[in-house]
């Protein structure tokens, strides 16, 4: 990968229309992670710059007969990031999402478009991330911090607070169908190993994301480490009290309450996030 402190990340924005090309590549390059952004007008040019220009037969991708003249899947790209409409004449962008995936180490992928129907074919081939357009710049900045966090990469920036109202999608993978779960549902998440359990006002869902990566990801929106195998939604704690040799927090009341160990190293930042919580709610009375 090509990011460092000083270089930023390396992102290439694809749409087949001038003025949202123009505006996508204007709001990444106000963002201080990215380095250099690249432009191309469709699929076929976006290829061609991953790969430098080299000639190869794709092998039929999309189900048509197999494109002439298209540059060759590489071991690695110079590109960090896509962004990229899915809807574009020839070659479209979930095409070439599934050229991507022969790259040894594939960029990764975020789909930007005006259609709220292909999320889930989106996902399928491997997408980090799907914007609807118009984009919002605060959803573009989480898009980013995403793309870091999975990729282990940090580099210093100002945070930029959430847009009230906004509420990321996760995708869930159950029985060969992917379920969209807003973040909003979740109640708590549990550390399973590499993976993390959503627990939500319907049940549980398993993701491949690493808890430190939610902790991350969702700081802002309200959520809090409480464990080294719990994250709460801390608007929903409705108690925190002593018991036995440490502390528990209730989430919920009634036949839908829930009990969580707080450890002891959380415990002191727990509770300032609970008073600071409240005053801020007693503040905008």
């Amino acid at each position: 990968m090509n990011t460092s402190e000083n270089d930023g990340l390396v992102v290439l924005a694809v749409d087949d229309e001038e003025p949202a090309l123009m505006e996508l590549a204007y709001l990444l390059e106000q963002d201080q992670r990215v380095g250099t952004v690249l432009r191309a007008s469709d699929a076929i040019a976006a290829l061609r710059i991953l790969t430098g220009g080299d000639r190869v037969d794709l092998g039929g991708f999309g189900g048509g007969t197999p494109p002439t003249g298209l540059p060759a899947p590489a071991k690695q790209s110079d590109v960090d990031v896509l962004f990229l409409d899915i809807r574009m004449p020839g070659l479209d962008g979930l095409e070439l999402a599934n050229v991507l995936s022969r790259y040894v180490i594939p960029p990764s992928v975020v789909f930007v478009t005006a259609h709220d129907d292909r999320a889930v074919e989106a996902f399928d081939v491997g997408a980090v991330d799907y914007l609807l357009k118009p984009l919002r710049p605060e959803r573009l900045y989480a898009s980013l911090s995403r793309i870091l966090s999975s990729r282990g990469t940090t580099v210093p920036v100002e945070p930029a607070a959430d847009e009230e109202g906004d509420d990321e999608v996760i995708p869930v993978e159950l029985a060969g169908t992917t379920k969209l779960v807003q973040r909003s549902t979740v109640r708590w998440v549990e550390a399973q190993g590499d993976y993390a359990r959503l627990h939500t006002t319907e049940g549980s869902h398993l993701v491949r994301i690493p808890l430190s990566v939610l902790e991350e990801r969702w700081s802002d929106a309200g959520f809090v480490r409480i464990h080294r195998s719990y994250l709460v939604a801390l608007p929903l704690i409705t108690e925190l009290r002593l018991a036995g040799s440490g502390y528990v927090v209730r989430l919920g009341s009634g036949g839908d309450v829930a009990e969580l160990p707080v450890s002891r190293r959380h415990t002191r930042e727990l509770k300032d996030r609970l008073v600071r919580s409240t005053k801020q709610a007693w503040g905008r009375r």
